[in-house]
């Protein structure tokens, strides 16, 4: 045939032929042998919609429609890529050309079975480029079955080459429109109507973090998910620990899955969009091993293309699952074309600068910031009325919007994850987007003022009014190594994959009682002991949490899990030094079921905290919870760059009562190499650092209660809050003593205040006196690194 290849055919040499996506799918063809199952098929290729076009004498009518074309022009966009549709239509009725789909299509048929149903998918010669996306650009029609209706839907995504927004999305991009050529692939449908479908990125899409797969996934047809019509579960796998064997997902997200695009017959039909099952709905659509085997197949698709290209090629994968209980299948596979182009040689930070009301939020796209006024966009009206650097809100968005969307400040939908469309143009754009943000189209009204944040982390916000902000740029070839380690202050693992790119040596304090109070936010006694709550709210919110677990704790466990080893995986094999709880009293009985468990205290400051707790009879329990879900993260995840620190640790014997503790919950000080720190806080821990450091392997300086203690101030009293300076000099001996202290005992230590960023003299001090670490948080890092380096070449 002259027109016709199979697949088996086709390699990514054959681009020209029959265009990036199927040349993609000829290169995983040829992975089966490596576990990747891609459906059988063949490509028509874009030599036989040349051909078609010339022997129709088309090509000169479309020069006359596209020519000068002013695609900002929405309305005269419409009539002319109309006209332009109808050309292509009526060519590719060509007789040579609709004999050769007709004759592959009844072999196909033939090989397997009279009910053949097929997926009909566009694929441009320009297209999967790794500049290119062309994601959404040209259409695909499901579950076609029988010869005519193949050949129809043949001609329509040959014809779809000039829908509106591929005409917009070529002359954006800088490519002639009479030299990108439309191949069709004809693709045996894989039953995800009755199963599930999704999309894997191996990176993390908002950060370009690398060193993670991320798979995204709903039931039904993919349609509904790229669409941005439904929230989708996500899972994150880890490359290196998955490479070096370990087979556990990272972290779970449940998404709210509400609809999926199934098949209105038994045997097939138009696909139709129906609502999910509740009990549907409360569970992962597919399970951990499936996740686990696709991430597998991701990572041997992105090590073949890279392997090809020279160089780490990041891909962006579409796959299916047949059935209930049937195969996986990759359906195509393209080059990531945004998080991975980022320059590396440049630090990027935004701020908000003010504050406002928290009108809406979801999941962030991007890490920018925007202000604007809103249009809320429900019609083909609001679409022409869109004025540039308005903020554009939606429901979900189109890929027909696509020359709207790129005028707008930020754009915010109620529906979509971070795969679906408005998300991948947004990213392309550099525009910052909150999706999933629920009743954004109800809250928001069009010409109010607000502030689109997607800096904070992976929560996207919604602020009233027009908040100042700033962007600092810094260049990383101008910041020098220094003798003294900058680490990081971190309690949000929402936010570790942005910040693990900052050039530091780690984290010095990763607070656990963060993760809990907002992941969990219930009492770890309460996890432990759930016949023992007695509020109806806090029993529920127990409840909530042993969903899909075996019970409450188990729930716990997981989920904190999860929360310490995203921290401990991003920086990965860099050390992450994970703080034990360190909630006072009245924290405690904030969380739910926490009144059941925790007495009033007149100064919880000084009371039943930190070490005290983790062997006395009262927290016993919840403490065999946080080593479970740290033995988790060391043992079952393989992150053994994770450290456990002890906060406020009094005596030495309390100590040696929390390794204890510790030893027989499973992470015992040596062990697999588990190094265990404590928190030098307290005076009586500089006072006794030989006998502490005879415990420990090494020291975080707690400055702030350092502080407290040393002056005799209640750091949480406003009343007295002025005479809380970490700059007396007391203070500063205080520093100094246990910076000796330590060395003289060949002991790591590091400060993990916040003194360091807020007084650059206390800084200046603690660098030299040559402290081996100063942890801060991610705003003041870069500016610390500049410090230590001038310190330290002063002192040279």
């Amino acid at each position: 045939m002259t027109y016709i290849r199979d697949f088996a055919e086709l390699r990514s040499t054959d681009t020209p032929l029959v265009g990036g996506k199927t040349a993609a799918i000829g290169e995983l063809t040829a992975l089966a042998g490596e576990g990747v199952s891609t459906p059988p098929g063949f490509a028509v290729t874009a030599q036989a919609y040349r051909d078609a076009l010339t022997a129709a004498g088309a090509w000169a009518p479309l020069h006359a429609i596209l020519d000068g074309l002013d695609v900002r022009d929405v309305r005269a966009l419409a009539k002319a890529a109309e006209a332009a549709r109808a050309i292509v239509y009526e060519a590719t009725a060509h007789p040579p050309l609709l004999a050769e789909i007709a004759a592959a299509w009844r072999a196909m048929a033939a090989a397997h079975g009279p009910d053949l149903a097929v997926a009909v998918r566009s694929s441009a010669t320009a297209e999967d480029l790794p500049g290119a996306s062309f994601a959404g650009q040209h259409e695909s029609y499901l579950w076609v079955r029988g010869e005519a209706a193949v050949l129809e839907a043949c001609r329509r995504c040959f014809a779809s080459i000039f829908t509106d927004r591929a005409i917009v999305y070529r002359t954006d991009n800088g490519f002639d429109h009479f030299k990108v050529y439309l191949s069709v692939a004809v693709m045996k449908m894989v039953r995800a109507d009755r199963g599930a479908s999704g999309v894997i990125f191996t990176l993390d899409t908002e950060t370009g973090f690398s060193d993670v797969v991320l798979v995204t996934g709903a039931y039904g047809l993919g349609e509904t998910l790229v669409q941005g019509r439904v929230d989708p579960d996500e899972f994150y796998v880890h490359k290196p620990t998955f490479r070096q064997g370990r087979r556990a997902i990272l972290s779970h997200r449940l998404g709210a899955k509400a609809i999926k695009l199934a098949l209105s017959g038994r045997r097939g039909g138009a696909p139709v969009e129906r609502a999910v099952s509740r009990a549907d709905r409360a569970r992962y659509c597919v399970t951990d091993a499936e996740v686990l085997a696709l991430a597998g197949m991701a990572l041997t698709i992105e090590d073949h293309f890279s392997a090809a290209a020279g160089r780490p090629r990041p891909m962006d994968v579409e796959w299916a699952k047949d059935g209930p209980d049937g195969p996986l299948y990759i359906l195509q596979a393209r080059p990531e074309t945004v998080a991975s182009r980022r320059a590396h040689n440049e630090i990027e930070t935004w701020r908000l600068k003010g504050e406002g009301p928290v009108l809406v939020s979801g999941q962030a796209v991007g890490d920018r910031i925007a202000a604007g006024a809103v249009r809320v966009v429900r019609s083909q009206q609001d679409l022409e009325a869109f004025q540039p650097g308005e903020v554009l809100v939606a429901a979900a968005t189109s890929p027909d919007w696509e020359a709207v969307m790129k005028r707008a400040s930020a754009i915010v939908t109620d529906r979509g994850g971070r795969t679906c469309h408005a998300a991948i143009l947004a990213r392309e754009m550099g525009v910052p987007a909150v999706v999933g943000a629920g009743d954004a189209t109800t809250r928001l009204q069009t010409g109010q003022s607000v502030t689109v944040s997607c800096a904070a982390g992976e929560a996207g916000q919604v602020f009233g009014g027009a908040l100042p902000f700033d962007v600092e740029r810094v260049a990383v070839s101008d910041l020098k190594p220094t003798r003294t380690e900058i680490m990081l202050n971190l309690g949000d693992p929402r936010a570790a994959f942005a910040h693990a790119q900052l050039p530091v040596a780690g984290v010095g304090l990763a607070r656990m009682e963060f993760i809990i109070s907002r992941d969990i936010a219930v009492h770890p006694m309460a996890a432990a002991h759930p016949e023992r709550v007695t509020g109806a709210r806090a029993r529920a919110a127990v409840a909530r949490l042993g969903l899909g677990f075996a019970s409450p704790a188990d729930g716990f466990v997981q989920r904190l899990a999860e929360g310490v080893g995203t921290i401990a995986a991003a920086f990965f094999p860099r050390p992450v030094i994970i703080r034990l709880s360190d909630f006072k009293t009245n924290e405690y009985a904030a969380l739910a079921g926490g009144r059941d468990f925790e007495p009033p205290e007149a100064n919880p400051m000084l009371g039943f905290r930190g070490a005290s707790r983790y062997a006395h009879p009262a927290y016993a329990d919840g403490f065999a919870l946080e080593c479970r879900a740290l033995r988790q993260v060391r043992e079952t995840l393989g992150l053994t760059n994770l450290k456990v620190m002890i906060p406020f640790c009094r005596r030495v014997a309390e100590g040696e009562r929390v390794l204890a503790a510790m030893a027989a919950n499973g992470l015992k000080r040596g062990e697999g190499g588990l190094e265990v720190y404590m928190m030098c806080e307290i005076p009586n821990n500089v006072v006794q650092i030989d006998a502490f450091s005879d415990l420990f392997d090494g020291f975080s300086i707690g400055s702030n209660d350092l502080t407290q203690l040393v002056l005799g101030v209640d750091r949480d009293s406003e009343a007295v809050a002025f005479d809380f300076d970490e700059r007396d000099p007391g203070v500063l001996e205080m520093l100094r003593q246990a910076i000796v202290g330590a060395h003289c005992n060949h002991r790591h230590v590091g400060v993990c205040g916040e003194a360091p960023a807020t007084w650059p003299e206390v800084a200046r001090f603690l660098i030299e006196e040559k402290i081996d670490s100063i942890s801060v948080n991610p705003a003041s890092a870069l500016k610390l690194m500049r410090l230590a380096a001038k310190v330290e070449a002063a002192q040279a």
